[in-house]
């Protein structure tokens, strides 16, 4: 299973990264996607939805269950990568590039919220 170092994780197995564009982009972790199995829909929040720290966001179903996304930060989404939409399974296939939306995030420090990938790492330890 990846947990890539560059990114951050939350309890919740999203992940958050900085994109180039200045937004941060979100996904589900790997650990996520196998544990879901072959995703067949999501239902990503709508561009400018105003965003709640671990509140339920969105939805990733999979042929086994459905599974509510959690925001990982106050923030607004301002774009939905409606690729992934289209091609739920990309997620299955390369789970941190398929991000399911971009936001903005309401504070500048992210990271003071999230994990880091040794504390995911940790998380899932407890969990396995």
């Amino acid at each position: 299973m990846q947990i890539p170092k560059t990114i951050l994780y939350s309890n919740e197995h999203l992940w958050t990264k900085a994109s180039t564009d200045g937004a941060w982009e979100a996904g589900i972790t790997d650990y996520a996607q196998d544990l879901l199995g072959d995703i067949v829909f999501i239902e990503a929040p709508a561009i400018g939805t105003k965003l709640v720290a671990g509140q339920p966001c969105g939805l990733v179903e999979s042929v086994k269950t459905g599974s509510d996304l959690h925001a990982l930060v106050n923030g607004e989404v301002i774009e939905i990568n409606q690729e992934l939409i289209n091609s739920p399974e990309l997620i299955n296939e390369k789970p941190y590039q398929a991000w399911i939306f971009k936001y903005k995030p309401s504070d500048d420090d992210v990271s003071k919220t999230l994990l880091s990938a040794e504390a995911y790492q940790a998380l899932l330890d407890g969990v396995a």
